[in-house]
């Protein structure tokens, strides 16, 4: 029963991923019930992303929802950043990173809530050529960000997609799918090597991470209307963020947010 219960609960990260992020606040609490300590799950997690990202990124790429020559004045800034964001040694208090990710959080909801017109465009706007220097700028400080911190970071990429790059979110999410698939590569790699994956959990999560994945492109790129609900699933998401690197309680009396 608990497997059929790890499956599901992939198949729900999976689409929450494709659609918006942060859906390891699923599977973690998942992988940490069964039995995992919490660094093996953290990088037993990084299985089922990677499926989840290459089914993502095929069915995307499917749909023409993801034109891969345009998107490298954002992947290859990104991965840039994250290699020399995973090279910076920081030395941050848990309490002062909870924070910070928290205020970025904030920040990015009201983002969210005062541009409902781009979230909703069906068609992206990209610019006809190069995009102006501080874009690919600003996709190097998230890189740098993901690298040593990870946390929230397809978020702030599908948001810096949607409001700076101007994609429609179909397009911005197969984008984001696609950093977040050579994120996760090398990330899994790190901790296969330093044995902190549990295959067979990790093989079992990415079953069920892999058709919400299916799922999540099918529902984005068919659907009419279905921008609004990623716009108010992300809302969500972030809101839920914002509330647990802050520090606010309920979250976790509710078991809402685990790991």
């Amino acid at each position: 029963m608990v497997y059929i219960a790890a499956i599901l609960g992939g198949i729900l990260a999976g689409i929450i991923n494709t659609l918006a992020g942060s859906g390891s606040l699923v599977t973690l609490p998942i992988l940490v019930a069964l039995g995992l300590p919490a660094d093996v799950a953290n990088g037993t997690n990084r299985v089922g992303i990677v499926f989840q990202c290459a089914v993502g990124v095929w069915g995307f790429r499917q749909e023409g929802n993801l034109e891969t020559r345009s998107s490298s004045w954002y992947v290859i800034p990104t991965l840039l950043g994250s290699i020399l964001g995973a090279m910076i040694a920081v030395e941050l208090s848990a309490q002062v990173m909870n924070f910070v990710i928290g205020v970025i959080m904030v920040i990015m909801l009201v983002l969210t809530l005062i541009n409902p017109k781009k979230w909703l465009r069906e068609t992206s706007e990209r610019f006809e050529s190069r995009p102006p220097l501080w874009l690919p700028a600003l996709f190097f400080v998230i890189g740098i960000y993901g690298g040593f911190l990870q946390a929230g970071v397809g978020v702030m990429l599908l948001v810096a997609l949607v409001l700076g790059a101007r994609y429609a979110v179909a397009q911005a999410n197969g984008v984001k799918l696609l950093i977040a698939l050579c994120f996760s590569s090398v990330a899994l790699v790190i901790f296969a090597f330093n044995e902190l994956v549990y295959w067979p959990f990790g093989f079992l999560m990415a079953i069920g991470q892999a058709i919400g994945a299916w799922l999540g492109v099918r529902f984005l790129s068919r659907f009419e209307g279905a921008t609004l609900w990623v716009r108010r699933l992300l809302i969500v998401v972030i809101t839920l963020g914002a509330f647990r690197f802050l520090g606010v309680p309920l979250l976790e009396y509710l078991g809402v947010w685990g790991g």
